[in-house]
This record gives C-alpha cells, structure tokens and sequence, in this order.
C-alpha cells in the first residue's frame, strides 16, 4: 500500500561515531537551519504577512467558533505585557496558569513572553482532581508566583487552599469569595507604552520563556526551564522533519493540555511558527470526551494531527460507522503523530485500513522520542516503514548518545532545545547532565536492526523501571508493560510490573473501567469490585493471563499471577500523574501489601489470577 505523499527532511540518515568507552554518538547529516530568537517574533512576522488568518479558535458558548486573527492576538500579547509589566512579574515573581487550554490561556501565554515575564501552565488536575492540592503546594512554593489565573471560580478551592493571600488573582468570568479578583478583560484595557518595548527589546535567545513541569512520575514534579532558543530551534528542527509544514500553512484540531510539552510546546509552537491555525478541541481521548473531539473533526479538515494513542484508538473505532468523520480526517492530512505512550499496532494498522479506504493510500504516521526537558523532540521516525515502538534517528541540531548500563542502553541529548536545568534545583540539574553535557534521560533504547543502523532507534523502557528476580534474571519491565496492555486490550488499560527479588513476575493490572463494565453487560455507575467479578471479565483475564503464561520464553518475560485492581490508581498518592500515566514505584509502595498477598501461594483472593501452568518453560 503507497504512502501520501508528504515532504520529509531531517532525521532519516544520521552519522555514526564509535567510541572505546562502548558509548556511541549519532548525529544528523542535515544541519540544522536558521531560526529566530524569539518565539514572538513569529507572532509578528504572520501579523505582518497574513494579519487576518486565524490564529486560534475555539467553540463558544452557541458552539459558534470564536476567532482571533494573528493581528488581533499580536495586539492582546502588547497589552497583556503591559499590564503584567505593570503588576511588577518577573522571574522571581512568575505568571501561573492553573486551567485549561483556551484563547484567554494563550494570550496570557504570549503577552507573557512578548515581556521576558516566565510563566507556569500547571495541569488543572492538580486543582480540580486532587483533594489535597500536594502537588500544586509544591509547584507554587518553588515558584513564588506574582499572577495566577484562572478560567473560573472551579479553581477557587485550590486557590484559596494554596495561594498565599498577597498574589493577585484573574478570572475569565465569576468571583472568588473573600478574595480580591481581576478580569482577564481589564488586563486588555491597559496600553502599552515605553516600559513594555523597554521589557519586549530585552527579550533574547535565553531568556525563559516558560518553566513547564514535569509530570512526576517518580518523584515531585520538577520545573524545567524552557528558554526561547529552545522553543525557536525545535520549531526549526520539526520543520526540517515535516517540511510540509512550510508548504501550506498547518491546520490542527487539538486538545493536547498546554501543561505538557507535547500540546504546550510542540502542538502550538508549530502553528505559531508557521503562520498556521488552531482549533482548541475541548474533547478527551475517554469514552465520554471523544464526542467533542469527532464532533470537531467532522467539521476540520486538519494537514497534521496528533494525539495520544487512546485517541487514535477511539477515532479509528468511530471512523468503522462514520464514513463522514472518516472522510473530513483524511481529506487532506499529511501525517498523523502520537506520543506518550506506544500506539498498539492493530490501531496502526486500522488507520492504515481506513486511509486506503478514502484515497487508496495510507497516511504517514511518525512518532520519536522527546521530553519536557528538550522542547521536545529529538529523535523521528519519519520512514514509510515505521512500526509502533521505533523512534528513528536525531533530528537536524540534535546529537544523541548511547551508554550501555548494565544489559540495557541509555539514550541522552544535547542541543540547543535541551534546557539549561530545572528550577531553583541545583543539585538536580547537577544529576541531570553527564560530563560532556548530555542529559540523561534515564530511557533505554536499542538497534532495530543492529546490523542496519539506518533503521534507527527503538524504544526499550525506563531504565530506572527495571529489576532483578532472585535468580538474577533481569526483568525489562518497559517492554512488558507495552506487551500486556497490547494482549489486554481494550480492558487493560496500564499493568503495574512485580517480583523485585522474587523468583516470579507478576503483574498488577489496571483495568479499563468503561471497556470492563461493557463486556459485563452492567450499567455505567456499577461498582467495580461486582464488574470484576463478573464471568465474563473474569474469564477475559483469565484468557489474557494463560496467554501470557504460555507465550513467554523464560522467567525474565513470564508474568505468573495477575492481580486486577478494584481501586483506581491516586493522583494524590502520586501513583497516577495527570496525563494519566502510571507511577509503578509508588504503586508498588503504596500497595506493598497487596504485592505480597499476590505471592502468597495460591490464596483465595477474588482479584487473583493464574495461569493454567499446563505447559513450562525453561
């Protein structure tokens, strides 16, 4: 099956250099190009070239779209930087965001770094999810913030609870009891005068744009330091990657939060870059969210779309009975690209079925590997043979290293999009970077094809995830987890990995609560712990658990008991982040109890299941 056509560049031939110490250096054969200094320069630029196009729209209240031209924005970022020049914001006084992805959100955004004033997009689960607001305590005490803002009074609990009493406080709409409040609206009253060009002049390459914190999957979130020129040159190395970005103004449907690199970083940052528009899609990859999302896209034609795998699955499983979203999708994008996970190669292949179904071709999907700490990206996999789980080769201005550690090989950046270190943490931006000033990533990656490196990378887990059984057998947990929620789908929706010095691995499961509930035939508010004891879901993990059994090849992959829970992963126990990925150090911490029931023999515990051990392995 032909592919789409679709202009790639950079990141499909890299040099090799074979060091004494085992480590290897690959870099690019493109050198990367020009770009400016600062991310608002380009906010000018299509100001000037294409003052009426839309820069970003959303749905309002009459689901009518609300538009905002590049002129028009250029203008609210001069008088946004205005007023928080007025309100005395600087580094040591930042601007925090603590809701969603909206156009009040992004003109904050760019008024802020139209000044040089940094600003923090915090995930809005940290103030509407948590009931101990720990997470946002300790992003605001690192911050010291000078601004918050917010959509609405939704986030006056997490506000009052955590915000010291002298930061001011913004609000779209509403009012916070016992606590002064200013609109967003007052902020575009103010104009700009000479101390806001003073601020704007002053703007340069390392000035920090944003601190964007990590997600915390293995301890407190930490604020990464996001300067302008990291901004700029990623921009310019995904250009180089996808150079139909230049080729026709991009139009993306997105709902990626902008607390996270990905949507805050990538996804924006390429429409703003290349003069292109973005419609904010207030849907979500879940069972009840989805129906913004496809409504959007029955409607939007994107060039390039991206999501999380979850997404992907629940719009190529739509487009099986909607032969009008199918068609308005692949109309005419140019390319599909996930990240956060791995994408499950049935889904892969199911959106390939679809595209050919439309023109008789299947559309480019690229994936790599990036991270808040490097803007993000900095390996692509852009070829036509890409496959789930591939992450290609550096991207133009990126080099990488490989490390060998232990039976594993760590994969580590340097570039211009790697940031100087995180914030107000000395001693963890010391960790951060190796001698030569890589950083390390603690991800493990290996050869698609070791005797053909033009193949490139493929991903092979966290480094700091993996373990030793008693035999000392090591256990790749990465990959396992990949593998379990592949055979186990659509009820899996995460696997926790067990057996740190024990001579089995188990595996504790996570399951997918609305896929679990339909394959029982129960209603949507039925308990989970009566779901899961239904037969039908019993018997589903009872099939995925003989499969694993008798599919393995030795101790290091063969999960041995299963244990499902019925009690969802805590986003305040940190066992679960915000995006929704898992935390398998503090599950196994907080659950060390139920760990070591799942090993005492053969108990009869409800959630508990084995695998009919008719066959073994050596």
């Amino acid at each position: 099956m032909k592919v789409r056509a679709a202009s790639v560049g950079g990141c499909l031939q890299a040099a090799v250099e074979s060091r004494a110490d085992g480590a290897v250096v690959l870099r690019s054969t493109e050198a990367l190009g020009w770009y400016p200094e600062r991310l608002t320069d380009s906010l000018e630029q299509w100001a000037r070239e294409a003052p009426d196009r839309t820069l970003v729209a959303r749905r309002g209240a009459d689901g009518q779209w609300v538009r905002v031209s590049y002129a028009q924005m250029l203008e609210r970022a001069r008088r946004v930087g205005q007023a928080l020049v007025e309100l005395g914001l600087s580094a040591e006084r930042p601007l925090v965001i603590l809701s969603d992805n909206d156009i009040e959100h992004l003109t904050l955004a760019l008024g802020a770094m139209w000044v040089g004033v940094p600003y923090a997009p915090i995930s809005a689960a940290y103030s509407l999810v948590s009931q101990d607001f720990g997470k946002l305590r300790h992003i605001v005490g690192t911050l010291t913030p000078g601004l918050a803002f917010a959509a609405g009074p939704a986030y006056g609990k997490a506000i009052q609870s955590v915000l010291p009493a002298d930061v001011p406080v913004v609000l779209t709409a509403g009012v916070l009891e016992g606590r002064a409040v200013r609109s967003f609206a007052s902020l575009l009253e103010a104009v700009p005068d000479e101390r806001c060009e003073r601020a704007h002049a002053a703007v340069g390459a390392d000035t920090i744009a944003k601190l964007l914190f990590t997600s915390g999957s293995t301890k407190a979130p930490k604020g990464v330091i996001n300067t302008q020129r990291m901004l700029c040159a990623n921009q310019q190395m995904l250009r180089q990657c996808m150079r139909f970005l230049a080729e026709e103004p991009p139009v993306l449907v997105d709902w990626l939060p902008w607390n996270h690199t990905f949507g805050g970083n990538h996804n924006t940052g390429i429409v703003l870059y290349n003069g292109g528009t973005l419609y904010i899609d207030d849907g979500k990859p879940t069972p009840n969210g989805i129906a913004a999302t496809l409504r959007n896209l029955r409607e939007i034609s994107p060039t390039v779309y991206f999501n999380v795998p979850k997404g992907f699955e629940e719009i190529a499983l739509a487009m099986d009975h909607d032969v009008a979203l199918r068609d308005r999708l692949f109309k005419r994008v140019k390319a599909f690209m996930f990240a956060g996970a791995g994408l499950s190669q049935p889904v892969w292949d199911k959106l390939d079925t679809h595209g050919a179904a439309v023109a008789g071709e299947r559309v480019r999907i690229i994936t790599g590997l990036g991270m808040t700490e490097t803007a993000p990206s900095c390996t692509f996999a852009v070829g036509e043979e890409v496959r789930s789980g591939w992450i290609g080769l550096p991207i133009p201005g990126v080099e990488v290293k490989l490390v060998p550690m232990d039976d594993k090989t760590e994969i580590r950046f340097r570039g211009p999009n790697v940031m100087p270190g995180y914030w107000r943490a000395p001693e963890q931006t010391a960790e951060a970077f190796d001698e030569e000033g890589f950083y390390r990533t603690g991800d493990a990656v290996k050869w698609v094809d070791a005797a053909d490196p033009s193949r490139g990378l493929a991903f092979d887990g966290r480094i700091a995830e993996d373990f030793k059984l008693s035999t000392g057998t090591f256990v790749s947990v990465g990959p396992m987890r990949a593998r379990i929620t592949q055979l186990g789908d659509p009820c899996v929706q995460d696997a926790v990995i067990t057996g740190i010095n024990r001579d089995e691995v188990g595996a504790l499961i996570v399951p997918r609560v609305d896929a679990v509930r339909r394959l029982a035939g129960l209603a949507a508010d039925a308990p989970l712990p009566e779901v899961l004891h239904h037969a039908s879901v019993r018997g589903f993990f009872q099939a995925l658990a003989d499969r694993l059994w008798h599919e393995s090849t030795g101790s290091a992959n063969r999960v041995a008991r299963l244990h499902v829970l019925a009690e969802p992963p805590s986003i305040d126990k940190g066992e679960i982040t915000d995006k929704g990925s898992i935390n398998q150090r503090a599950v196994l911490t907080h659950r060390a109890a139920l760990v070591e029931a799942l090993y005492e023999g053969d108990a009869a515990d409800p959630f508990v299941i084995l695998p009919a051990r008719t066959q073994t392995r050596a």
